[in-house]
């Protein structure tokens, strides 16, 4: 039996996650977790094979989850299931340390071949995120003035193209204002832009948002 712990923060897709993954057999929801700390009390209770993660978390996001799970030397391997495109975080995730990456919008079935893959130590790659991995290996895949964000400022630029206030932002990551002005900053400074409008505009070029 696959033991599996759920983190998202939406109770309602934790709950039709629950149903997929069990109704599948061989799989049983041990834990679920709708923040960093939760999973954190969550794994000092259970033993689980795998996380199946959302990046898009209160405070911590997922992907610094990837990085204290790394941390810590934790052998429990992590699917990631996130709203974001392939292209925008597919290869950071695998990259810190997750086994596979799929879409939210990925059919039942995928998702419980890539919890099943994972569970037996292998790797398990969408054809979207494959794709990604070969034009990285054949340096086909030019580097993208946002490659160079940090994951706060990703969030950031995020969250301000799709025209979320900073005081919105802020209450989301578990941050002040002033903090997040900071990451604004940095953002403007990186991508060569000057105004929340130029930010939203670089967004939709590069497909960040639609």
């Amino acid at each position: 039996m696959i033991r599996v712990v759920l983190v998202d923060d939406h109770a309602l897709i934790r709950r039709g996650l629950r149903e997929t993954l069990t109704e599948a057999g061989g799989i049983e929801v041990v834990g679920e977790a709708g923040s960093y700390a939760e999973l954190r009390a969550v794994l000092r209770e259970v033993r689980c094979e795998v996380i199946l993660l959302d990046l898009n978390l209160p405070g911590r996001s997922g992907m610094d989850v990837l990085a204290a799970l790394a941390a810590d030397g934790s052998p429990v391997r992590v699917v990631v299931l996130s709203q974001y495109p392939e292209d925008q975080y597919g290869i950071r995730a695998l990259r810190a340390g997750a086994m596979a990456y799929l879409n939210k919008s990925a059919e039942p079935a995928r998702i419980v071949e890539a919890v099943r893959a994972v569970a037996g130590g292998r790797k398990y790659l969408t054809p979207e995120v494959a794709h990604l991995l070969l034009d990285t290996v054949t340096g086909k895949a030019a580097e993208a003035a946002h490659d160079q964000l940090s994951e706060r400022e990703m969030q950031t630029l995020m969250m301000i193209a799709s025209g979320r206030k900073l005081s919105e932002i802020a209450q989301a990551l578990s941050l002040s204002p002033k903090t997040v002005s900071v990451y604004r900053a940095r953002v403007l400074e990186k991508l060569g832009v000057s105004s929340n409008a130029e930010l939203a505009s670089y967004a939709l070029r590069n497909g960040l948002i639609e």
